[in-house]
């Protein structure tokens, strides 16, 4: 028996908000791998996990986000929940494989295809598996060449989220690259979904559970919600990420201030200008720099 499928039974909530989570996710994904790759300190792999697993949990809250409002007319649909939070640890592990890749190999060509790939495949994987835990009375069956597409969606936009991230400038870009990914990420969700039919076993009588999918999800949800507002916060008070690098890390941009060494130069000792050139240790050990005046009035030295 053919299931009748809807998946926007709450309109236009559900994919709003799932989009809007997947916004949120990327953007703090970027912005953390943006802050380990130009400033490299000895926080650099937790600014990569936070970035890793802000976007893996942001991609899977909005897939079930979006699955609340997919439902079938004769079925009553219940969730395994191991493999629901199993959908979660793959979408993390696969993330975070290509954000390190690109992290500690740089951003060549290669690895951000490769980054990439590992990336997208997470998330199809996800996207999947997360399907593979619903339980109804019923089986699904997919379109393969919708599904191919879906996976190849998932990839270009993973590969374009880590180019944004070494490539993007400045928060206000940080954020348009986030939306452009949030449009990526739901795009794969719904042609993925587009590749589902449903069929049912008898009647469709489920032998039991009459919870929606919204009162199943709902509670699955707020722990990676709650660690995505966390993530948010930590982003908030770390002004590099939200401002740059402050003035005091530019030296170059700083302008000299009469007696006052420029930084990172050596300074001047004898009234030599501050970007004065030091002489080569060799040449002053053992020879004290000895100053004259001639009774010119005209200083010189005696090196």
């Amino acid at each position: 028996m053919q299931g009748t499928v809807d998946g926007f039974s709450y309109g236009l909530v559900t994919p709003v908000a799932a989009f809007l989570m997947a916004c949120l996710g990327g953007a703090l994904g970027l912005r953390c791998t943006t802050r380990s790759l130009r400033h490299d300190d000895t926080f650099k792999a937790g600014w990569l996990a936070l970035g890793a697993t802000s976007i893996g949990t942001g991609i899977w809250t909005m897939h079930f986000i979006a699955m609340m409002g997919f439902s079938v007319t004769q079925a009553p649909i219940n969730y395994d929940r191991p493999i629901t939070f199993a959908s979660l640890g793959v979408a993390v592990l696969m993330v975070g494989i290509g954000i390190f890749i690109v992290g500690y190999r740089g951003a060549t060509t290669l690895t951000l295809v490769t980054g990439g790939t590992i990336t997208g495949l997470g998330v199809a994987t996800m996207h999947y598996l997360g399907m593979a835990g619903m339980r109804f009375q019923g089986r699904i069956e997919y379109d393969t060449l919708t599904v191919a597409l879906s996976v190849v969606i998932a990839v270009v936009a993973a590969t374009a989220a880590l180019w944004a991230a070494v490539s993007v400038h400045g928060f206000l870009a940080s954020l348009g690259a986030s939306l452009v990914m949030g449009v990526a990420v739901s795009g794969m969700h719904y042609t993925a979904m587009a590749a589902v039919s449903v069929h049912l076993h008898g009647t469709g009588a489920t032998g039991g559970s009459g919870d929606t999918a919204t009162s199943l999800l709902l509670p699955m949800l707020i722990g990676p919600a709650v660690f995505l507002i966390l993530a948010a916060v930590v982003v908030m008070f770390d002004p590099l990420l939200v401002m740059g690098d402050p003035d005091w890390q530019r030296p170059a941009r700083i302008p000299h201030r009469p007696g006052v060494p420029a930084p990172r130069h050596v300074p001047s000792y004898y009234g030599e200008p501050a970007n004065w050139t030091a002489r080569p240790a060799g040449r002053t050990v053992g020879r004290a720099a000895r100053r004259t005046v001639p009774r010119g009035g005209h200083r010189s030295q005696d090196w």
